[in-house]
Formats: structure tokens, C-alpha cells, sequence
């Protein structure tokens, strides 16, 4: 299984409302692209295996945390549910509530999980549906939130277009799977939720996004997202460490820059934006180089905010 590996999903998959974990998400990625090239309905409605060394390769973790991922979906994925909805035959709205998998098995020291995907999932990974969405693996290996992962898959239903149609924000957070008590005012929603996935989309992913707001009155209603595929980008120039970098909108030096790096590493706040096995010195690395974007400043600009930084300091 190679990371060029497509992944296939009905648009009424995507479009369905569930509640999962990020690792129990991945393995049902790897468990669909493993059914796809069985090729019978009768194998892929069989055990699919996978292997810890798959999850390790393709998501870029050690050993020990694929291990742990996998046991840890394991755990979760048997009691996942998916609403979607179909027609009947009168042309009707109808909606079904079902399981991912019927069966999901973890080998204690063997290092892999076994998967059985319910019966009303196997038509929604195989392409029998006339309305499917395919995208590559190695595009969301890097995603490390679920609504970040959730996101990109909606916008791939319009890559053609490279803009979604109008979604209600009741809808995007059903089609996001978070609950009536969470993130309930439109700043905490679009700060830990949409901007945090925004952002990450656009640093680990091969399109860059915005979204447009729609208000009735002063109250936000709904979202449009924009996106267009990355050109190649342009080599890095050398900088001399004390020199502002004229190419963000803050003029930081980079001695500067490694400063507020180490310490926006170490805030609790950004806790969940660093990847699995990345430690302190690792994540403010990467912060530092992303510092550098001045699309990704808008992301840490509040938490600069909060360290005191100001503009005026970096001169």
C-alpha cells in the first residue's frame, strides 16, 4: 500500500453526520483503499487487515504510537455510528442510521487490527454510488485534527469547481460530528474548530482554502469555501539572523522569531497543533519556519498576542 493510493468515498459518506476519532478515521482510510483493490463485493465485505508498520509508514509515527493508534481505534470503532441519507421510491428524504463495522478485531503483540465494514458501507466505498469523491492518501497523512480531515473532504466534492456551495453552519457542524454542547458561540467555534482546520489544510495539504462568511443581520449562518490547487513553491532565500523578513506582514528577526517559537511551543493552548511524536524543540522548530508564512500568521497572531509581542518589539 503506497501513499499515491486513492481514497474513494460516496458523496453521501462524506456528507453523513458521525462522530469519530482522528485514528479511528485513519483506519477506516486504510481499511477502504484495502477493500477497493480486493476486488470482489464478496472480499470486501471480508476482514481487511492492518498492519501497524502501515499506519506507521503512512501517517509517519514511530512504532510505539502505531501500536497504541491501533488499539485505540480498535476500541472506538466497533460503537461508531454514520446518518445518512438516501431516497426511497418516491423520491423521499430517507434517513438511515448504521454502523461502520460490524466487527473490529485487535491482535494483542501482533501488531495489526482486523476490520469487517457493515453491509450499507461497503456500496459507499466502492464506487457503485454514481456520486463519489476520490482524493489521495498522502494529501491528509499530515492531519492532525479531524475536522481538519472532515473539511478537506468536503472540499474535495468541488475540487472541479474549487468552491463549495453555501453550507449552514447547523449543517457543517452536524457534517463535522460535534455535539449541541460543543463550541456553542461563533468565536470559540471558528477559533478551536474552522480556522485551526483552515490552517491546517493550508500548511499540510497539496490546496490552499478561505472561507466566506453569510450573515443574516449581524449573525453568521453560514460558510463558503474558496480553494485552488498549490503551485510550486518558490525556493527560500538566505536571510542574515538579525535581518526583518520583509516577506510577513510582521517584522520579526529571525533571532526574534526563534524566541517566540520556543515559547509558543510550550503554550498548552497550541498543545494539540504538534504531531505525534514531535517534542518541544521539534514543534518550535517547525513554528519558527512557519512564521516565516505570512498566510500562517493570522493562526499564531492571538497567541503572540498573548505573549506580548509587538510590533514595534521587533525592531
Amino acid at each position: 500500500m503506497s501513499n499515491n493510493k486513492m481514497v474513494t468515498k460516496a458523496n453521501a459518506l462524506i456528507e453523513s453526520c458521525y462522530t469519530i476519532n482522528l485514528v479511528a478515521q485513519r483506519v477506516i482510510i486504510l481499511a477502504i483503499i484495502e477493500a477497493r483493490e480486493q476486488g470482489s463485493m464478496a472480499e470486501i465485505g471480508g476482514i481487511h487487515h492492518i498492519k501497524a508498520s502501515d499506519y506507521e509508514k503512512h501517517f509517519e509515527c514511530d512504532k510505539t504510537t502505531a501500536y497504541r493508534s491501533l488499539k485505540s481505534a480498535c476500541e472506538s470503532l466497533y460503537e461508531s455510528e454514520f446518518v445518512w441519507t438516501d431516497k426511497d421510491a418516491k423520491g423521499r428524504d430517507k434517513i438511515n442510521k448504521s454502523r461502520f463495522v460490524q466487527r473490529a478485531s485487535y491482535c494483542e503483540g501482533g501488531g495489526y487490527v482486523e476490520v469487517m465494514f457493515g453491509n450499507d458501507v461497503i456500496p459507499l466505498i466502492t464506487r457503485l454510488s454514481e456520486k463519489y469523491t476520490e482524493y489521495e492518501l498522502k494529501q491528509i497523512k499530515d492531519l492532525n485534527s479531524i475536522y481538519a480531515l472532515r473539511i478537506f473532504e468536503i472540499l474535495m466534492q468541488w475540487l472541479s469547481v474549487g468552491k463549495t456551495p453555501p453550507i449552514t453552519i447547523d449543517n457543517l457542524r452536524t457534517r463535522l460530528g460535534i455535539e449541541e454542547n460543543q463550541y456553542k458561540t461563533m468565536g470559540n467555534f471558528k477559533n478551536r474548530v474552522l480556522d485551526h482546520a483552515i490552517q491546517e489544510i493550508n500548511n499540510n495539504t497539496n490546496i490552499t482554502v478561505a472561507y466566506e462568511q453569510h450573515k443574516e443581520g449581524r449573525r453568521i449562518v453560514g460558510f463558503t469555501f474558496k480553494f485552488k490547487v498549490k503551485t510550486q513553491k518558490a525556493l527560500e532565500s538566505k536571510r542574515d539572523a538579525d535581518t526583518p523578513d520583509m516577506l510577513t506582514s510582521l517584522e520579526m528577526t529571525d533571532k526574534q522569531r526563534g524566541t517566540f517559537a520556543a515559547k509558543l511551543s510550550r503554550m498548552s493552548e497550541l498543545s494539540s497543533y504538534s504531531k505525534k511524536g514531535e517534542d518541544y524543540q521539534q514543534f518550535a522548530a517547525r513554528i519558527e519556519n512557519e512564521l516565516l508564512d505570512e498566510s500562517k500568521y493570522a493562526f499564531y497572531k492571538p497567541y503572540l498576542d498573548k505573549l506580548d509581542f509587538q510590533l514595534n518589539s521587533a525592531k
